[in-house]
């Protein structure tokens, strides 16, 4: 049969096929000056597992000094052997580490001061500072009350501890409620972890019960990369020390996780001159392959291009004949219809696009308030101007928001149509601003923003940012920034702007993509390594926790230069003992002791979503986890009537509150007890 395609097509098709030639052969020949050096031998093992003698097994993240070279393990993961037992210092305080469990990253340790001290009471609240280790949720707590000037019923006595002028010092497994604690002079409480085995019943802590659940240790967890994929690809797990990163050491060279990934950036020079046959291979390949590519392009972009140009026409064309709120079948979805409003509707809602209906820009376009015919108020977004990339940018976020209702993402009521003469988007309209316009903009002067609605506020933001994560197939927003978060009349979050947002594919780990986003936001790792992941929006995030507690923009150049990025600013200061420099004082920082603990934990999780390396940060879910935990710890001491809400000098207990932090319990604030449901 004779062939019904032109001699246009068949030229296509006949440079198609030489074009996939050309890489086929380039690919061969790569992978043939790469073959030997993936059958070499990896270098002698240096750091085979030790121990001090105790039978705890040392390995990656964890090295002893001495006995195995620093790359074996993180800096902060470094041991010391004191006799047979292996001991860690954490925030300028030893810890005997009693065992160590890499399946879960937790391990139990005990005070070295503790248990070799004649009296088994801490002075001090646990605090770990900012290291990459926090307390385990499954721990109990022992509270220790000092110097009362009467006995409280109760509570077992501390012999030992009583001071000179006979003073008794009690402890329990649980509380002592605020108004006893009053009558019985105490002072406020010294609290400690330790390991529940579900078998005690806190009623019997003397002495050397005391001693006893001190010796026993408490369970910390650990952040570090995972070695388990760097193993099961048959590499071992080391730390660069000269580029102050995980590493995965190879056959070929060090990668960045495992033996099929990226590779390292900080690769020795030893590596690269072995693999310098290899380098000139790939450079050739490349080389032919990118001219392949430039010839392929230059023939798509015309195709595009004459495509192009018998269809834009119908950007342009007035919808007249379509009615409103018509669904447009091209812009439909099979999760929520989308509306289809006729341009001269929205004209009249809007005065004609009038100046004075301006509310702002967003993203890609100008908004403006509306009043449509039924007495709705919507905002409408009309597009700077329509080239091929802003109808992709506006297409791209009809199919985002058609996906997706939250009660914390701005609702899309509509849009005019692809034949429109132009291309508008229809919101609810939601009347309190931006958070950046509350915190430094038009509208900070109005103080509007407590601590308690900035902490709802943060929350909100993750639950949302986490639904997007959630959903199948997995949004990244690409774009999360304080511009893009609205606030009701009542404070509520509504999440904005998806322009730049993408749909992830199932079971992708990254989406390689130009990186684009908002200066000051967006992920140093994404924007030099080109790989867009959840971790993008987290690093995100991070940035505008920091913005809630500082009340300071992203970017500002009349800032020393080396705090103009705000993120930058936040991880010289809440690791160095300086975040009262960071933190807006209008949150009472210095006076409400509550306030001043949950701003703590607050920068402690911003700390942990600005990390350089990905892997490293919470996931979205773990971070809304751990705002609500902080949030419901006040809740619940409301609720119980023990916060100080005025002065510093009687910071009170609050009752059956979860640590939700590394950092959770710090200088004199009462910790908490957990509700046990495991064993250490």
């Amino acid at each position: 049969m004779r062939s019904c395609s032109s001699p246009q097509t068949r030229s296509m098709e006949h440079t198609r096929v030489s074009l996939i030639n050309l890489f086929l052969c380039s690919s061969l020949f790569i992978s043939s000056l790469a073959w030997p050096a993936l059958s070499a031998d990896l270098p002698p093992e240096d750091c085979q597992p030790r121990s001090c003698g105790n039978g705890v097994n040392v390995e990656y993240p964890f090295w002893i000094e001495g006995r195995q070279p620093d790359h074996c393990g993180y800096p902060s993961f470094k041991l010391a052997c004191k006799g047979e037992a292996p001991v860690i210092d954490v925030y300028n305080q030893a810890y005997l580490v009693r065992h160590i469990f890499y399946d879960n990253q937790s391990f139990i340790v005990s005070s070295v001061a503790l248990s070799s001290g004649s009296c088994p009471v801490p002075a001090y609240n646990l605090s770990l500072g900012v290291t990459p280790f926090r307390v385990n949720l499954t721990n109990r707590y022992l509270y220790f009350y000092l110097n009362c000037t009467r006995v409280v019923p109760g509570y077992s006595m501390i012999p030992c501890r009583a001071d000179d002028e006979g003073r008794p010092s009690f402890v329990g497994s649980y509380p002592i409620p605020d108004q006893e604690r009053r009558m019985g002079g105490c002072m406020s409480p010294v609290v400690f972890p330790f390991v529940d085995d579900g078998n005690d019943d806190g009623d019997d802590d003397g002495d050397d019960d005391c001693r006893a659940l001190l010796e026993r240790g408490f369970l910390l967890s650990w952040e570090a990369v995972d070695c388990r994929d760097c193993r099961a690809s048959g590499g071992r797990c080391r730390y660069d020390t000269t580029g102050n990163r995980f590493s995965c050491l190879c056959s070929d060279r060090s990668h960045a996780v495992s033996c099929y990934g990226p590779l390292n950036p900080a690769a020795s020079n030893d590596d690269r001159k072995k693999k310098k046959k290899i380098i000139i291979g790939l450079s050739a390949g490349t080389g032919g392959f990118l001219l392949a590519s430039f010839i392929s392009f230059l023939l798509y972009r015309n195709k595009k291009m004459k495509a192009r140009s018998g269809s834009s026409t119908l950007l342009f064309r007035t919808a007249s004949s379509e009615p409103s709120l018509k669904k447009d079948p091209e812009m439909g979805s099979t999760h929520y219809p989308t509306h289809v409003f006729r341009y001269e509707e929205l004209h009249e809602a809007t005065n004609g696009f009038s100046p004075c209906n301006e509310l702002g820009d967003g993203g890609f376009g100008t908004v403006y308030k509306g009043k449509l015919r039924d007495g709705r108020i919507v905002a409408v977004k009309r597009l700077y101007e329509n080239n091929y990339k802003r109808v992709e940018q506006f297409l791209n976020e009809v199919a985002i928001l058609n996906r997706l209702k939250h009660q914390n993402l701005v609702t899309l009521y509509g849009c005019t149509s692809r034949h429109s003469r132009e291309l508008l988007l229809v919101y609810e309209f939601i009347s309190n601003g931006t958070v950046a316009d509350h915190l430094h903009g038009n509208r900070a002067s109005e103080g509007a923003l407590t601590w308690p609605i900035r902490l709802s506020i943060a929350i909100e933001t993750a639950t949302a940012l986490a639904y997007l994560h959630a959903v199948d197939p997995q949004i990244i927003h690409r774009d999360v920034k304080t511009n893009n978060i609205l606030l009701d009349s009542n404070f509520t979050v509504r999440v904005a702007d998806f322009g730049l947002s993408r749909l992830f594919p199932t079971d992708a780990t990254h989406v390689s993509t130009a990186p684009q986003g908002t200066p000051g936001y967006v992920d140093p790792e994404y924007h030099q390594c080109y790989q867009l992941t959840d971790k993008s929006d987290v690093y995100s995030f991070g940035v505008v926790l920091v913005e809630l507690i500082s009340s300071q923009p992203a970017v500002d150049i009349t800032r020393h230069r080396h705090e103009i990025n705000l993120s930058s600013m936040a991880m010289n200061k809440i690791p160095n003992g300086a975040l009262q420099e960071l933190v807006d004082p209008a949150l009472g920082f210095d006076t409400d002791w509550e306030a001043r603990r949950m701003i703590k934990l607050v920068a402690e999780l911003a700390f942990r979503c600005l990390q350089g390396e990905k892997e490293l940060r919470p996931t979205m879910e773990e971070a809304r986890g751990v705002l609500q935990g902080i949030q419901d710890s006040r809740d619940r001491a409301e609720r119980a009537g023990d916060v100080n809400h005025g002065t510093a000098d009687d910071v009170r207990l609050l009752k059956n509150d979860v640590p939700v932090s590394p950092d959770s319990v710090m200088d004199k604030w009462a910790s908490r007890k957990t509700t046990p449901n495991a064993s250490g």
